[in-house]
């Protein structure tokens, strides 16, 4: 089983639309028994917050629940628990190095694994949730092939 955890600042926008939509993508692929997927932050500012509002819309229009999930903040443990730990920005990648160490090269930005490495942007602040959207699906679509052809 491959396990994966999406970490963003807060983990109520950019981490838990990555987690809801790659549960979706390996749905659709029929291999979501093969997946363990989670989302965490790495601040401790919305610890049981639910999925921000415009996140949860988006979510919801594509049929997705994710009234259950509440932020949680990465843990040491959870560095030994997943294979993948993939998060937003480079901020995020600095602050998951103060709570783990990647001795064992986890550790990448989401949109590495496209043809064009960037950040995604926080729609908390740039308040652009197209594009994050778009950029959280190219970069979760990129992830899972690059998993699967492994």
């Amino acid at each position: 089983m491959t396990k994966i955890l999406f970490v963003c600042h807060g983990n109520i926008c950019r981490s838990p639309l990555a987690e809801f939509l790659m549960k979706e993508l390996v749905r659709e692929k029929g291999r979501e028994n093969d997946f363990y997927i989670e989302s965490a932050a790495t601040s401790t500012e919305e610890i049981g917050n639910g999925v921000y509002p415009p996140v949860k819309r988006i979510l919801n229009a594509r049929g997705i629940d994710c009234s259950r999930k509440r932020a949680r903040q990465m843990t040491r443990a959870d560095y030994d628990k997943f294979d993948y730990i993939i998060c937003m920005d480079s901020k995020n990648l600095r602050n998951m190095g103060y709570i783990a160490t990647d001795t064992s090269g986890k550790y990448s930005r989401l949109l590495d694994f496209t043809s064009n490495p960037h950040d995604v942007a926080d729609p908390w602040y740039s308040g652009d949730f197209a594009t994050t959207e778009r950029d959280v699906e190219q970069g979760c679509e990129a992830l899972l092939d690059y998993i699967l052809k492994k």
